[in-house]
């Protein structure tokens, strides 16, 4: 009497009944996940993997997640999915196993779970050739993914470090001091200061001088993200977390400085919805990727940056307060360059090198009257308007110096300095060498002071030589000079339209003045 079914779905029953009972004979284990991905069930040929894997017994193993207890699974990917994987190879710290993966599907159809088996615990025995091929495989793909990693890191090291920012001003060496400090502490700095300061080039430079240097260095510029990227740039995504999103999953920027310093330029331009998770990940940190459940603990320094008032913005109600505080534990503000003209002489200095450098053209110099004409500026881009003005005058002119109007800059300021020059060389007065009359000081004074002479003795009737005369005329206006601008050398030397470097010639000549 036939006993096979003559219906088709009674077949096909039967043909997974017998399957399955194959299957479950002659594998080595097997285990069965829920919909939630926890073991369920283990086979008493899976037991004996347990101590391998970790465990003393079943109980500690049924009832979690099969991604915490077996190393490499893919059976969350076949729940998730609803593909089986029929042959693959498992290699954990248990060993190297042949295994099979198959969807369990309820009455409606629906993924309710997944079956695992263990198909040959030493499938090296049996299967060499395959084993070789996979471990040539594995081999190369190990190798690549050390080079990546260490490609990764190199370009993602610090570039400058705090020598690099430029200046000897009481300002610079103030943020050089403050840098310092913070670079030792594990705290989150906050960079305050117009566009073009210098904020990323100290942002490198604390991590530089910090214990995570030989880490990653990860910067993040908030306003060039779209507000839809931000999350997922920041926190990562998990695999299949939305239509198109990568199988294996994408890791955000805070993963990838995990270990190391994360640069958060423009924070102010922060949406607001994100600032409550950033506060948590600072607090906590740890982060949940985009589409996952799970939370990802990382060990993350935050320099943030930004050139808006946030004091304000929190009290307009466009940043969240405790962000703020939180961000706000040691701020540094840079100083804009107008604050510290002083240094622009050394900043050109360098500046011209690197475009040279960079360019592959010969090193070109400034002149003086260049030179004064661009301490004479505001600089509102600051450094990056600075250096944007050299590199266009240094690519657009063939001569060796760079004169005012290589920088589209009028004479003025060279044509007073001349008129002073003319004085203190020629024996001529303000009117004759054609300055306008604030171009020297103004030297009257109430009375009369110890080493110093008003203008009218010295232009006054006199029996004195003329080279005498037009030393006295220049030793009175430095004097002058320096006593309106309580010693600052540089400011002398602007209010005298002359050079930094002559002023400094001057003083040479009158030693008297130097403590002046």
């Amino acid at each position: 009497m036939n006993d096979i079914p003559q219906d088709a779905e009674a077949v096909l029953r039967l043909a997974a009944q017998s399957m399955f009972d194959v299957l479950a004979s002659t594998a080595q284990g097997a285990m069965v996940v829920n919909r939630e991905h926890r073991v369920v069930w283990i086979s008493e040929g899976y037991k004996r993997f347990l101590p391998a894997l970790g465990f003393r017994d079943e109980s500690e193993f049924v009832g979690r997640r099969v991604e915490e207890v077996v190393p490499n699974t893919l059976m969350a990917q076949v729940i998730d999915t609803g593909q089986p994987i029929l042959v693959d190879l498992l290699t954990n710290k248990a060993g190297t196993f042949l295994v099979s993966r198959l969807p369990l599907r309820g009455p409606g159809g629906d993924v309710i779970g997944a079956m695992g088996m263990v198909l040959l615990d030493h499938p090296e025995t049996t299967m060499q050739p395959l084993m070789n091929k996979f471990a040539c495989l594995q081999a190369e793909l190990d190798d690549t993914r050390r080079q990546l990693a260490a490609e990764q890191s190199r370009n993602r090291r610090a570039k400058h470090r705090i020598v690099d920012f430029v200046g000897a001003s009481p300002a610079a060496v103030e943020v050089k001091r403050h840098a310092r400090r913070v670079a030792q502490t594990e705290a989150t700095v906050l960079l305050l200061g117009e566009t073009g300061t210098g904020k990323e080039l100290l942002a490198h430079a604390i991590h530089a001088a910090s214990r995570r240097a030989a880490r990653p260095l990860v910067s993040v510029n908030i306003a060039a993200v779209p507000e839809t990227l931000l999350e997922a740039e920041f926190f990562g995504v998990a695999p299949g977390a939305y239509t198109g999103a990568d199988r294996k999953g994408r890791d955000g920027k805070f993963k990838l400085a995990d270990g190391g310093t994360l640069f958060l330029d423009e924070i102010g331009d922060m949406p607001p919805a994100l600032q409550a998770k950033l506060l948590r990940v600072l607090q906590e940190q740890e982060l949940e990727p985009l589409g996952s459940n799970e939370v990802v603990k990382v060990d993350v320094r935050v320099i943030a940056a930004t050139s808006r008032d946030l004091a304000a913005m929190v009290r307009r109600g466009e940043f969240r307060a405790d962000l703020f505080y939180r961000l706000n534990v040691l701020p540094i503000r840079l100083p804009a360059l107008r604050e510290r003209c002083e240094d622009i002489e050394a900043l050109v200095e360098v500046l011209l090198a690197d475009i040279a450098r960079r360019s592959g053209l010969a090193q070109k110099r400034l002149s003086a009257a260049a030179l004064q004409a661009l301490e004479g500026k505001t600089w509102p881009g600051n450094v990056r308007e600075l250096r944007n003005a050299l590199e266009q005058a240094f690519l657009m002119s063939d001569e060796d110096e760079l004169l005012p109007r290589h920088f589209g800059l009028h004479e003025s300021a060279a044509a007073t300095a001349a008129a002073i020059e003319a004085i203190t060389t020629s024996g001529a007065d303000v009117a004759e060498a054609g300055a306008p009359p604030s171009a020297l000081p103004r030297m009257r004074r109430s009375g009369s002071e110890e080493g110093y002479r008003s203008p009218q003795r010295v232009l006054g009737p006199t029996t004195e030589t003329l080279p005498a005369r037009k030393a006295e005329l220049e030793r009175a206006a430095i004097a002058q000079a320096l006593r309106s601008t309580n010693g600052n050398r540089v400011a002398a030397a602007r209010l005298l339209a002359i050079s930094r470097a002559t002023l400094y010639e001057k003083l040479a000549k009158y030693p008297e003045l130097a403590s002046a």
